[in-house]
């Protein structure tokens, strides 16, 4: 077998590969024990012809094609391995020229994983980070959140501010006419929420109980509703109801009913302490980030096609899962983002993040190589022991860990994390 390579780009290649009699011969061989097993021949049970009896009853087309395709299949295979290129695809061949049991030719065109000339890996530079510190204002807000879930809500005669919660009822209406979705009955409002459109809490604020009042707002311009984006309406709107909301007090019993402390300072000191393990992780993340990105920065790495696809596919799919986790369609995800159609986006907002994380992919895959960084059997069963235990409680989704694409998926990624564990050591 002779094997040429022409590279068609820096991620696709054409291999012109020739056989001879010998291939052709052993390839001939298979077919025939193959089509063997189904030719009937008088004197013979089916499947048990002798393949030199066979021979005379096939049908010389048949095997001729049956011996190209075996020829094919096999060189394919041994043509790409010899020329040590691992095709991204099923390669596209196409027969030039054959003369039967003489000599057979053939291109087969794939992409391949392109060869990636990577950065002085051990030498990037690391930015000078501040130290990440926990304030006492972050520490404030976080209490501030905890004593608002422990808060007191007492009705009050007064107008209401901002930090109050209402009750209200609203009729929505657009040029005198009330739209689907704009009436509401003793509905409890907290002013400051900002869950309803801009400008309605900040216009309930002064008004007392018992009031009727008009607040004239309009929809933001990427408004879902077709016909209310960017329209004026009006809500006709009764106050019935204003409760101050009294937090209670950063005491003892207070850090008791939160959890497991003894005293305020016990529940203090355990939030800084958290808040600074939060950000020590962002911080190593943020590292790890940034030392990839530099790495793809001044490596040389080409992006093959299918690998770009894949990732734009993974990324369309993540978006459009979490925006059905949020209630929102796609539909209307574009038409807040100002996209008119979906080819847009993803030409504008996908495509670039898609690029990086192929790259990245790619030189990540090259540095493993380079470091001959592996996972131990131990390493991938202890990673599926953590899954499975943190899924115990939903059987069908912790089986899912048994499934051997899952672990190839899971071992891949092991595979990463060790690799950039690797590039944080040698740039520390």
């Amino acid at each position: 077998m002779k094997t040429t390579v022409k590279n068609l780009t820096p991620t696709k290649v054409q291999l012109t590969v020739s056989l001879g009699k010998k291939e052709l011969d052993d390839a001939e061989h298979v077919a025939l024990h193959k089509l063997a097993k189904k030719v009937k021949v008088s004197g013979f049970r089916t499947g048990k012809v002798p393949e030199s009896v066979a021979a005379k009853h096939v049908d010389s087309q048949q095997l001729q094609m049956e011996t190209v395709d075996n020829a094919v299949s096999k060189a394919v295979a041994e043509a790409f391995l010899s020329e040590s290129l691992r095709a991204l695809a099923r390669p596209e061949v196409e027969v030039t020229k054959f003369v039967p049991g003489e000599m057979l030719e053939f291109t087969a065109e794939t992409e391949v994983m392109p060869k990636v000339k990577l950065a002085k890996y051990d030498s990037l530079k690391v930015p000078k980070r501040e130290k990440v510190t926990v304030k006492k204002a972050d520490i404030d807000e976080v209490l501030t959140r905890i004593r608002t879930q422990l808060a007191t809500k007492v009705t009050v005669d007064r107008a209401a501010k901002m930090g109050d919660d209402v009750v209200i009822d609203f009729v929505g209406k657009k040029d005198g006419v009330a739209f689907d979705g704009g009436t509401g009955n003793d509905h409890t409002l907290a002013l400051g929420s900002g869950s309803f459109i801009p400008g309605f809490e900040e216009a309930v604020v002064g008004h007392k109980p018992g009031e009727d009042f008009e607040i004239k707002v309009p929809f933001p311009k990427n408004y879902h509703v077709d016909d209310l984006a960017g329209q004026s309406v009006v809500f006709e709107t009764k106050l019935k109801e204003v409760k101050e909301v009294q937090l209670p007090e950063l005491t003892d019993e207070l850090a008791a009913k939160v959890g497991p402390y003894t005293s305020a300072k016990d529940l203090t000191d355990d939030i800084n302490r958290e808040l600074q393990a939060q950000r020590d992780r962002a911080a190593a993340e943020q590292l790890r980030d940034d030392l990839v990105k530099q790495l793809v920065e001044k490596s040389t790495v080409p992006v093959p096609d299918v690998i770009l696809k894949s990732q734009l596919e993974s990324l369309e799919r993540d978006v459009t899962q979490n925006l059905m986790y949020q209630g929102v369609t796609l539909d209307v995800y574009l038409k807040d983002k100002g996209f008119k159609t979906r080819e847009e986006w993803i030409e504008k907002e996908l495509t670039a993040k898609a690029e990086e994380r192929s790259k990245a992919s790619i030189a990540l895959a090259e540095l493993s190589d380079k470091e001959k960084i592996s996972v131990t059997a131990d390493e991938l069963a202890a990673r599926i022991s953590q899954f499975k235990e943190q899924y115990a409680k939903d059987q069908s989704m912790a089986a899912r860990f048994d499934d051997a694409e899952v672990r190839r998926d899971i071992e891949s990624q092991l595979v990463i994390d060790k690799t950039i564990d690797k590039l944080v050591s040698l740039n520390s």
